[in-house]
């Protein structure tokens, strides 16, 4: 049973009872009783602040008063809520002991090593390991860099560690953009020994240089990230090389295969509304697509030279070399197939844009073709297989872009039909496409490998499509 002793109160309750005013020198006592309850507080409080607290010793327990003492009555105890913080007598909070499902208390450190569970690939080689760093972008500020830099050891050598039991990397984010949210940069160690590793991070933040209307002079706070360590093992380096988070292994593939599915059937429904043969038609478009996967492939090489080293295993076509391969097959077994090619071409144009409506989906989610990092609420977390961060999604802009203009030549073949002049809806289709390509260019994170290719193909593209549509309306208006 505890008290709390009211000085105050003491005094003036003392003397109503006894029917006095209080006399001159109860001020006095007032004052001593004061400095005799500050003096106990000093002797038996640990943290200032906290309360005075008046425990009867066993020895000699005595029942206090009424009229000196402010009884406290203690409530019943209450069984304490997963919120709830436990506060002790003096004053310490005391840590949660059960934070809430999905809490950062509940979830992973900074650091992870990339997990690939295939017994069947376990012991094919190269191995390589893949480690994933993330951090929060500082919520406001000017952009900043992050390097991290790694360590491994190989687990379970007892001898002097030798080549590929270590290895030391950095990797560093050139730009982040303060509110962009989370952030993930993913780094492989080739060459390395297959087994468990122990790893550890330590990132280190770097100012490149102030915004002055932003900043507006203010000094730039630079955020402070933790380090972290953690365990994991190696794996296949071609899947390891194509893991990251964001990344959807397998998602490139068959969303164009899906694609290139749903085209194939646009195109046979086309071909019997329209008259033409659904098998000749079939078994061209599928050689032409054949030779589409080849020209994309070689197309890739031709742009991006470093690739060639990893060809057999390694992702990467484009398609502009796909579109020039499967042209090229189409007007080949048009010949050969005795298919009016023009008419060819016309029902492949809505099928080519509906099927990379489809495929644009599997760009967005294998991590290639990114657009530009943004800090705009209007942007998508998306990973280029290294830097995981809120992006422009320049893949499903494509992938709608390719959906309007399928359904605008869709439309026009089955209220309209073929024209005079086969194969104008198929050059119009080709002309939009290009053009809204090259004006989404410059959103994406890859910058232009050439200083006037874009522009030549984005005039050349707005003349093509313009004369497509004249004439177009000068055909169809008759």
């Amino acid at each position: 049973m505890t008290g709390r002793i009211d000085i105050d109160e003491f005094a003036t309750r003392g003397a109503k009872a006894e029917g006095l005013r209080s006399p001159p020198g109860c001020s006095r006592i007032t004052e001593l009783g004061r400095k005799i309850v500050s003096n106990d507080e000093k002797r038996s409080t640990s943290l200032p602040g906290a309360s005075f607290f008046r425990t009867p010793t066993p020895s000699a327990p005595k029942a206090p008063t009424p009229s000196a003492i402010k009884a406290t009555t203690p409530s019943a105890p209450q069984a304490p809520t997963p919120s709830a913080t436990k506060v002790g007598l003096a004053g310490q909070v005391a840590p949660r002991t059960n934070p809430d499902p999905g809490s950062a208390a509940e979830q992973a450190g900074p650091l992870r090593v990339t997990a690939f569970d295939c017994s069947a690939l376990a012991e094919v080689e190269p191995h390589a390991l893949g480690l994933t760093y993330e951090f929060r972008a500082a919520p406001d500020g000017d952009p900043y860099s992050v390097t991290i830099a790694f360590e491994g050891r190989r687990m379970g050598v007892k001898q002097k560690p030798g080549t590929g039991d270590l290895f030391k990397v950095a990797t560093t984010v050139e730009r982040v953009l303060p509110g962009s949210g989370r952030v993930a940069i993913t780094t492989r160690i080739p060459n390395v020994k297959a087994g468990s590793w122990q790893v550890t991070a330590r990132p280190s933040v770097h100012q490149i240089g102030p915004d002055r209307e932003s900043s507006r002079g203010a000094r730039t706070v630079l955020p402070r990230l933790p380090g972290a360590s953690a365990k994991g093992s190696t794996g296949w380096a071609a899947v390891i090389a194509q893991k990251a988070p964001g990344v959807l292994l397998g998602s490139w593939a068959a969303l164009v295969a899906l694609g290139a599915a749903v085209a194939l059937s646009i195109q046979g429904a086309l071909a019997a509304l329209l008259g033409l043969s659904v098998i000749g038609v079939g078994l061209v478009s599928l050689l032409a697509s054949l030779i589409g996967l080849v020209g994309a492939k070689l197309y890739y090489l031709a742009v991006y030279p470093d690739a060639r080293r990893r060809a057999l295993y390694g992702g990467g076509m484009c398609i502009q070399g796909f579109v020039l391969g499967a042209a090229v097959g189409l007007i080949v077994g048009a010949l050969v197939a005795d298919i009016d090619l023009g008419s060819l071409l016309d029902i492949t144009a809505p099928a080519l844009m509906f099927g990379m409506t489809i495929g644009r989906f599997g760009c967005f989610f294998s991590g290639c073709c990114v657009g530009r990092p943004t800090a705009s609420r209007w942007g998508l977390w998306s990973s280029d297989r290294r830097l995981g961060v809120r992006r422009i999604p320049t893949q499903l802009l494509e992938s709608a872009l390719a959906a309007i203009i399928g359904a605008t030549a869709l439309g026009v073949l089955v209220i309209a039909g073929f024209s005079e002049f086969p194969g104008t809806i198929f050059i119009g289709a080709i002309a939009a496409y290009v053009l809204g390509r090259q004006l989404l260019l410059p959103l994406r994170a890859e910058s232009s490998k050439t200083r006037y290719g874009r522009i030549i193909t984005l005039a050349t593209a707005a003349t093509v499509l313009l004369a497509d549509i004249v004439v177009a309306i000068t055909i169809y208006a008759r």
